[in-house]
């Protein structure tokens, strides 16, 4: 199978996830996102996650417009995006229905649009956005290797995509499927025990991991009192601890982290920047799985 590594260790180690940008209208005015964007560069974070449905493009538009008043940025970073989703309210067909499309040419203009949308020259890193039952992964295959040929992508990966769904489309391409972007925190600890990070690892996918913290549910599983001595004992806080819990993985997932405010990136980043004690890890596992470890 083919291998590559997008993400090594001298590399970002959060992804900083567009899809709210919307909802932070001070963000929304291109100098004011130059601003924004430049400042995460110098806190050594340049890999921004976008997705065709993001605010139906507007958040992809708003970043090219953004990297367009200041040109040098495009340079500096890189930019991840997704396609295949289609929302009920843009489906054209009589039965308004939410779909998948990881068709081949709704692929190639999906890459078209985006790169037109973010005004950049290249996708560092294009994703299929869910798996899709009528995939026919030969034409997606060849869909994909033309855009990486063309220069428009520079590599590709696959999001929220199970191990075999992922195989069965490496079986056709000869490109390494370099990343699987799915969900995975401490709220959401499933895949930790069913096999599926081991697959990962097998097959050497990097996790991007959505949804770190857990959509702001930790706070309430993990009793206050834990929550206090593991601040004490580590100086993180609740955000901290918990990418510094799933960082800690093997692997090392990168978490995707959907939160623009500057303190909670602050926080995340010292979070990547730590280990926990072991003890500390399970017993963090513990209290949001509410059972004790076997």
């Amino acid at each position: 199978m083919p291998t590559s590594t997008p993400f090594p260790a001298s590399e970002p180690p959060l992804i900083l996830g567009m899809m709210r940008l919307l909802d932070h209208p001070d963000l929304c005015q291109p100098q004011a996102l130059a601003r924004w964007i430049r400042a995460r560069i110098d806190e050594g974070l340049s890999v921004f996650d976008h997705a065709d449905i993001y605010g139906d493009g507007q958040c992809e538009r708003i970043f090219g417009e953004a990297l367009a008043s200041d040109p040098g940025l495009q340079r500096e970073i890189r930019v991840i995006t997704k396609a295949g989703i289609v929302p009920a309210h843009l489906d054209a067909s009589r039965w308004g229905t939410k779909h998948y499309r990881a068709e081949a040419h709704y692929l190639t203009d999906a890459i078209d649009s985006a790169l037109s949308r973010l005004q950049v020259e290249q996708i560092d890193t294009f994703l299929i956005h869910r798996p899709d039952p009528l995939m026919a992964a030969d034409r997606v295959a060849q869909a994909l290797e033309r855009a990486v040929a063309a220069g428009k992508v520079r590599q590709i990966g696959v999001s929220n995509f199970l191990p075999d769904q992922w195989r069965w489309l490496q079986r056709h391409t000869n490109l390494p499927l370099i990343c699987n972007q799915c969900e995975l925190s401490l709220a959401h600890t499933a895949p930790l025990f069913d096999g599926t990070l081991e697959a990962h690892l097998a097959d050497n996918l990097r996790w991007l991991a959505w949804s770190p913290l857990g959509g702001g549910a930790l706070g309430q599983a993990i009793p206050d009192t834990l929550m206090k001595a593991a601040g004490q004992e580590t100086g993180l806080c609740e955000t901290g601890l918990a990418i510094a819990w799933l960082r800690q993985l093997p692997g090392r997932p990168v978490p995707v982290l959907g939160s623009l405010r500057a303190a909670r990136i602050q926080g995340a980043l010292e979070g990547a920047r730590k280990d926990l004690p072991r003890p500390l890890w399970y017993a963090l596992l513990e209290a949001v799985r509410d059972q004790a470890v076997p």
